[in-house]
Order: C-alpha cells, then sequence, then structure tokens
C-alpha cells in the first residue's frame, strides 16, 4: 500500500469518527430535550389534551401562564421574588467569604495553613443531611427560623467556593503582593485592588454554581420556612402541586417560569463558565 492509500485511509478514518461521534452526540441531545419540550408544548395545551400522543395542541392557550401568575390560591410572583432574592445574597456573600478565606489560603504564609486547609476541604465529604439539625437548632438560638436571613446566612459559607477561588489565586504571580508590599500595601489593599479583580473569572464560575444550586434549593427553606410569603420556588411548587393536582398544563406552566431564569443565566454565561473552569484547572 503506498503513502497517498494510507492517508487517504486515516482521513477517511477521521471523518467517520467524527461524523460517528457527532451522531451519537445529536441523539444524546435529542433524549436530553425531549423531556423539556415535552414540558414546554405541555405547558400551552388546555387539560383535555395533556395525555394524547399528540405533542402538538390542537389549539395554543399562553394563557396557562397568566393563570399561574395570577391565581389566588398561591402567591407564585412572591416565591419567584423570593427565589432569587435568596439566591442572589447567597451567591453574592458566599463570593466574598469565599474569596477572603482563599486569599487567606493562597496569598498568605501562617504556621499549620495547609493542615487548615485540608481540614477545611475536609468538611466538603460531610453529607448536609448530617449538619441539618445543628444548623437549626443554632437557626432557633439566634432567633433566624421563618426569616430571610435564616436563609442567606447559613448557605454564604462554601468550602468549594474556597477551593475554587483558591486555585484561581495560585496562578497569579506572587511577583505582584511584593511589589505591592514594598509599596506599602497592606493585605485588604492587595486582596481588594489586585488579587480580586484578576480572580474575577473565578468568581463568575463561583457565583453561576451558588446561584444555581441555591435557587433551586429545596429542603433547608422547607424545613425552615413556615410563613406562606416567605416561601421560595421549590417549596412554592410543592403546594402549588397538591392544590393544582389535576391540572398538569398549569404545573407544566409553572413548571416552565421555574427553570427559565437559570437556562437564561447558563446561555448567557456559558462562555465565561467555560473559560473559568479552564483558567481554574492550570495549578493545582
Amino acid at each position: 500500500m503506498s503513502i497517498t492509500d494510507t492517508r487517504k485511509g486515516q482521513w477517511w478514518f477521521r471523518r467517520g469518527r467524527f461524523y460517528t461521534s457527532h451522531a451519537l452526540l445529536f441523539l444524546f441531545a435529542l433524549t436530553t430535550l425531549f423531556p423539556f419540550t415535552w414540558m414546554v408544548l405541555a405547558s400551552f395545551k388546555p387539560l383535555s389534551e395533556i395525555r394524547q400522543t399528540n405533542p402538538l395542541p390542537s389549539e395554543w392557550h399562553p394563557e396557562n401562564y397568566t393563570d399561574v401568575l395570577n391565581s389566588k390560591d398561591i402567591s407564585f410572583k412572591k416565591y419567584y421574588f423570593n427565589s432569587v432574592f435568596v439566591a442572589a445574597w447567597v451567591t453574592l456573600l458566599t463570593c466574598f467569604t469565599s474569596s477572603l478565606a482563599a486569599y487567606a489560603f493562597a496569598r498568605m504564609c501562617w504556621p499549620g495553613r495547609d493542615a487548615v486547609f485540608k481540614l477545611y476541604l475536609a468538611t466538603m465529604m460531610v453529607p448536609g443531611v448530617v449538619t441539618m439539625i445543628p444548623n437549626y437548632t443554632l437557626m432557633v438560638q439566634l432567633h433566624l427560623l421563618d426569616s430571610y436571613l435564616g436563609l442567606i446566612v447559613p448557605a454564604s459559607f462554601s468550602a468549594f467556593g474556597t477551593f475554587l477561588l483558591r486555585q484561581f489565586m495560585l496562578t497569579i504571580s506572587p511577583s505582584l503582593d511584593e511589589a505591592a508590599t514594598m509599596d506599602g500595601a497592606s493585605h485588604w489593599r492587595i486582596y481588594w485592588d489586585i488579587i480580586l479583580p484578576l480572580a474575577r473569572p473565578g468568581l463568575i464560575v463561583l457565583s453561576i454554581f451558588t446561584f444555581m444550586g441555591n435557587y433551586g434549593s429545596f429542603f433547608w427553606p422547607l424545613v425552615l420556612i413556615k410563613s406562606e410569603h416567605l416561601r421560595t420556588l421549590p417549596i412554592g411548587m410543592l403546594y402549588f402541586d397538591s392544590i393544582y393536582g389535576r391540572q398538569t398544563n398549569l404545573i407544566m406552566a409553572a413548571s416552565v417560569m421555574n427553570i427559565v431564569p437559570l437556562i437564561v443565566l447558563f446561555v448567557v454565561m456559558q462562555r465565561h463558565l467555560v473559560r473559568g473552569i479552564q483558567l481554574g484547572a492550570v495549578k493545582g
């Protein structure tokens, strides 16, 4: 066999592998998108057509969404506000506390630093259910039950966020710290004016993960919140399902509105998310 034939064979092999892999990815994407597509289409159907095999509604009913938003049985708009409000504050505080801890572990030298960091990371292996009762007891003692602070404060500290930002800060040249120290800058000035702006990709990644995780938090709000006006969307969807148990079209409309902010956030920030993860993996 000549060199030309060998090269042609390799070219066809690469093209075949390329098309095969993309075909498999396309099938996987269709399988993943099918439940979401069905949910969106069902949200525009009348209740009588929900169980029909025809995926498209014979008559579109966008008023399903207005019926959910204007429902007198539940305050869906308030649930929306509570989820976004709590998730936004948790994201802001988590980025702040995690960046402070990451700076101490990555840029400051003090006795036992590495040992403390390993112990701090070890807390990630403790299931959240184990710390649920101690956290609840602490909220009782602090009189934070059934309040926004009870939802925000316990979730505003993250060992994962500290680890993630520490990895970013380790990639920043130590010469910047040395130059700032020679100019008389304090640790706070170095952290706020030098390290934090350079760690912006890591902060973006952490903010996306934190917002998405807290926006969909269910168990802690279920335990902590008793008042109807403080319910977040996951808790509100639980009561919505019990009230509208047989109106699947309204439940699907509420579910679509529930996940739309997460989809928009991911699509808008996807480029920053991928770039931030890549930069954070440079040095460990």
